[in-house]
């Protein structure tokens, strides 16, 4: 018990702290630019204004904001290009910070040649959600664009095959990782309800899963 007072009296310190006069609370991009590595300043070289901004995240993770609409031609170029080769696409994903600001795609590459990481950052306005496919360039952007699709409403121009992955085909209710999609869904429960009682076993099965229902057959009775 007495180290739960404790702990509790340590809080309530920190929540009763002058905060400083002129600081800020950190946003979600805080952190200082820094020293700027080779990557960061090779970028600024070869593309100019299409590189935004650098940031330092977490523990020394140097983040690049770019200009979505040559997302496609950077990622290509450290990709491909000598001294760069950031030939492994860790993930592709997507943040929406919420009140009404861009969502931001975000790749995470790394060179298993230097052992370098770098993350880079597309900021795409709520009302032109789309950005060039880099699966030309990574084939395993295949299934994490269609992700992004699927739960955020990013179109990504180019991808071979894009539609949704995780929620069904006929899913009428939106993007469910958006911060305006409401907890509860936008449909009421009995709406859910009728739709998911109506849905076909096609909306859920592949043509081989149900192939082998058929083979199988019905289940026998009980006796």
């Amino acid at each position: 018990m007495a180290d739960d007072k404790r702990f509790d009296d340590a809080l309530d310190e920190l929540e009763q702290r002058p905060v400083a006069e002129g600081a800020e609370t950190p946003g979600p991009e805080a952190g200082a630019a820094g020293e700027q590595p080779p990557s960061v300043l090779a970028l600024r070289a070869e593309f100019g204004d299409a590189v935004h901004r650098h940031e330092v995240q977490g523990k020394g993770e140097h983040v690049v904001f770019i200009d979505a609409s040559r997302a496609r031609d950077i990622l290509g170029w450290l990709r491909r290009t000598e001294g760069q080769e950031f030939e492994f696409l860790l993930d592709l994903t997507a943040v929406d910070y919420g009140g009404g600001r861009p969502l931001q795609v975000v790749y995470q590459l790394y060179s298993q040649r230097t052992g370098a990481m770098l993350r880079l950052k597309a900021e795409l306005p709520l009302e032109e959600l789309e950005i060039a496919s880099v699966v030309p360039i990574w084939s395993g952007a295949d299934w994490l664009e269609r992700e992004v699709y699927d739960m955020y409403g990013i179109t990504f121009r180019g991808h071979p095959d894009l539609r949704r992955i995780l929620m069904p085909e006929n899913y009428a209710e939106g993007h469910p990782l958006r911060k305006d999609f409401p907890l509860r869904g936008r449909f009421t429960r009995a709406e859910q309800t009728r739709r998911a009682l109506a849905m076909a076993v096609e909306d859920f099965y592949i043509p081989s899963e149900l192939d082998v229902v058929s083979r199988r057959g019905a289940p026998p009775e009980a006796s």
